[in-house]
């Protein structure tokens, strides 16, 4: 069970890659170097994911129906892997494009990326529900996942901008999609290898329609509470994410920042997810789940009264660090619980279904979060292609508010759905 655990864990190295590095940098990317305006670069970066919203289901429903000796999940990795690394690298290497061919370039590839990306996390999220039956046993499979998806984020929140910074410009993106992607290749090939040995479950027969996936979601209140509170909050975690460098830039005048910045958000999770899987055991997950949310929501709140002061900016996001830990642990320990008393019940094989809406629901929060963002921006008078120095008041206002007040609603609001979660 180590060597599963191990190498399901691994495969978080993928996703965490493409889950930050977008939201962080692509924003930054369009705005900065192709001079796309902030409000239409937010949707430009919204626009592409959010065709997951209907590829997703789709690809629970194929997962689930797939049928071999590899099981309905591990081939997917594998290849959706190799995908999703191949046009991430493409994504910031337009070979010299003006500015509107350069814009398409992105969008495509950015577009071809959330297509692969669907195909290897929707079956990741659901071999979950079938490696085991056992409640603790999910939650220790999910506590090892998280902490290596912290250490991913951190590395590549943090070491993506440094790459830019490093060699500039353009060629400093391109270098960093290179290095990414190939990140994204190694978490794939490890979590395929890693869990070899991994049971398949019970095949069971699978929704074939959107009516049926539509009956599936509805039957089970539980899971769309839960669904519903995990998207609001992922709203709130890629407008942050989005705002990052702009926050180091415009607020606090510190470009150098954001990599602190990040490994501040991400590094306590490192430190924090033992005493979080001990909080579940103790408390139960959904309050624990609750906890970690105000914490996150609270800290967020704060930042707003900092004024862009170093120190306590700093221990604003570490706390906020502290409450995204959670945040990411007990949504995802829940969701396999609620899973598998689901397809007791029903009969039929439900994992690919609810993985799928749930990474719909997930990846569509992440990317609404920089284009709420942007928005912000736009609306602050945020002017792209310009110094920090040489934006106006407003936009820095724009900047902290989107960093502070809009995540801090976003974990706070839905936390009443959450009742009814069992």
């Amino acid at each position: 069970m180590l060597g599963v655990r191990s190498g399901y864990a691994l495969g978080s190295l993928a996703t965490g890659a493409f889950g930050t590095v977008p939201g962080l940098l692509l924003l930054p990317y369009l705005t900065d170097n192709l001079a796309v305006p902030a409000a239409l670069a937010g949707l430009l970066v919204l626009l592409p994911k959010a065709w997951d919203v209907v590829l997703n289901p789709v690809v629970g429903r194929i997962s689930d129906r797939t049928t071999g000796p590899a099981g309905p999940r591990r081939p997917y990795l594998k290849f959706g892997g190799i995908a999703l690394a191949i046009c991430f690298a493409a994504m910031f290497a337009h070979p010299g494009f003006s500015q509107v061919p350069a814009v398409i370039w992105v969008v495509v590839f950015f577009a071809a990326c959330a297509t692969a990306f669907a195909f290897f996390q929707v079956p990741y999220i659901a071999m979950l529900a079938e490696i085991t039956d056992d409640p603790q046993q999910r939650t220790t499979l999910m506590t090892t996942r998280i902490a290596v998806l912290a250490a991913a984020i951190l590395v590549c929140g943090a070491g993506a901008p440094l790459i830019r910074d490093a060699v500039g410009g353009n060629g400093g993106y391109r270098v960093m999609g290179l290095a990414i992607g190939l990140l994204i290749l190694i978490g794939a090939f490890a979590v395929y290898a890693g869990t070899s040995k991994a049971p398949i479950g019970e095949v069971r027969p699978s929704a074939t329609s959107w009516a049926a996936v539509y009956r599936a979601v509805q039957q089970s209140i539980s899971f769309r509470r839960l669904w519903l509170t995990f998207v609001v909050q992922a709203v709130g975690i890629g407008t942050m994410l989005a705002g990052v460098d702009y926050m180091a830039r415009v607020v606090m005048g510190r470009p150098g920042m954001s990599s602190v910045l990040f490994a501040c958000f991400v590094g306590p999770a490192l430190l924090v997810m033992p005493l979080w899987q001990s909080a579940g055991k103790r408390f139960g997950k959904r309050s624990s789940y609750v906890s970690a949310s105000v914490i996150f929501g609270v800290a967020a709140a704060a930042l707003i009264t900092t004024g862009g002061d170093t120190v306590p900016v700093i221990a604003a996001v570490a706390l906020i660090g502290v409450g995204y830990a959670g945040m990411q642990v007990f949504p995802l320990a829940l969701l396999p619980d609620i899973t598998n008393a689901d397809e007791r019940g029903s009969g039929e094989r439900r994992a690919g279904i609810y993985a799928g809406v749930w990474t719909a629901g997930e990846t569509f929060g992440l990317a609404l979060g920089p284009g709420i963002y942007g928005l912000v921006l736009g609306l602050g008078g945020y002017l792209s292609g310009t110094a920090a120095e040489n934006q106006p008041a407003s936009a820095g206002t724009a900047a902290l508010i989107g960093f502070s007040i809009l995540p801090a609603v976003c974990a706070l609001a839905p936390l009443a759905l959450l009742k009814k979660v069992t």
